[in-house]
């Protein structure tokens, strides 16, 4: 009997055991895959990879071209999945570009409107989506501010008021009237309303200052220097030229070139970017006068970015630092150009 019981007992001992034993190690595989969940759950946003669908107006001048650097080279120094589009300046393109972008389910999407109007729609499904937008260059007209986070660009409106202003001291006692024709940008886009208003603001209180012509050039050298031939044909005295960017200046040169007329002289020639091709024709005095519109706007994104993702507050307008530039600052300037 004896050594039944004591059988029994270890039979029961061993049994203890085992129970134990799985318990343990039950408890110990729970945890173990607890852990990684744990660790993959309390990984901030900031830390994981972030995807920026970009749809650029397209590549119709030097400034749009050092842009478009500027913003890649930008993504890839801050780590970013960059998804680029080229919208060959159709709003068509961008919206379907803008729209690939929320079935993707990028990260952010940031954008250079080709025109002010027409957006709404599209900003609310990515609104809708939860996908946060950043304008970038160029403005939207929408009333309702929470379909895009921010604003990053020039100043349209002040860009034109400084071509204004640079005009109007030129010919401040002036006696004769003063023909001026403008090369106006992109039909609807906000560089080409803006910068008009701003010009128009500041020069509207000289009656002699007198814009008799304006037509677009759409931003390129080949249209600037097509509508110039028209004007040159149209208009026997011009005294002025007064061009929304340095591509369709630099065709209007030829334009003016081409007719036996000397640009910069015959011709005074105000114009807006400052790349260095515009640089050098300043130089050269063949621009009187460039506002600049500073292309470099990919680190200023790429911050903009950061901040939104890591839900931050952030400025609804920003606004970058621009100067002017006269023939003899162009010349100074010109070594040590960028873009």
């Amino acid at each position: 009997m004896r050594s039944k019981k004591k059988w029994g007992l270890v039979i029961t001992l061993a049994m203890v055991m085992l129970v134990s034993t799985a318990c343990n190690s039950k408890g110990a595989s729970n945890t173990d895959s607890a852990n990684p969940a744990a660790g993959e759950g309390s990984t901030p946003a900031s830390a994981k990879t972030i995807t920026l669908g970009f749809s650029q107006v397209g590549a119709e001048s030097g400034w749009r071209s050092a842009n478009t650097k500027s913003i890649q080279d930008s993504a890839k120094e801050a780590g970013y999945d960059l998804k680029f589009s080229d919208a060959q300046q159709k709003q068509e393109n961008q919206i379907k570009a803008l729209r690939s972008f929320i079935q993707q389910k990028v990260t952010v999407i940031a954008f250079s409107p080709v025109v002010e109007s027409g957006w709404d729609t599209v900003l609310k499904e990515a609104k809708d989506a939860g996908i946060p937008v950043i304008l970038t260059d160029r403005a939207v007209d929408s009333p309702d501010k929470s379909l895009y986070k921010t604003f990053i660009g020039s100043d349209f409106v002040e860009e034109g008021r400084k071509a204004g202003q640079w005009l109007a001291d030129q010919y401040k006692d002036t006696q004769e009237d003063v023909n001026i024709v403008e090369l106006q940008g992109t039909t609807g886009s906000a560089p080409a309303n803006d910068r008009q208003e701003g010009f128009m603001e500041i020069i509207g209180s000289n009656a002699k200052l007198k814009v008799i012509a304006s037509q677009t050039g759409d931003f390129t050298r080949a249209k600037g220097k097509e509508v110039m031939q028209a004007f040159l044909k149209a208009h026997k005295k011009i005294d002025v030229l007064y061009a929304h960017n340095d591509d369709m200046a630099l065709g209007a040169i030829q334009a003016i070139e081409a007719a036996g007329l000397k640009p910069g002289v015959d011709i005074k020639i105000i114009s807006v970017d400052a790349v260095k091709d515009g640089m050098q024709a300043a130089a050269d005095g063949k621009i009187n006068f460039i506002v600049e519109c500073n292309p470099l706007l990919g680190p200023q994104l790429m911050e903009a970015v950061q901040a939104v993702v890591d839900g931050k507050e952030i400025e609804a307008r920003i606004v970058t630092d621009e100067t002017t530039f006269t023939s003899d600052q162009a010349k100074e300037a010109l070594p040590t150009r960028e873009y």
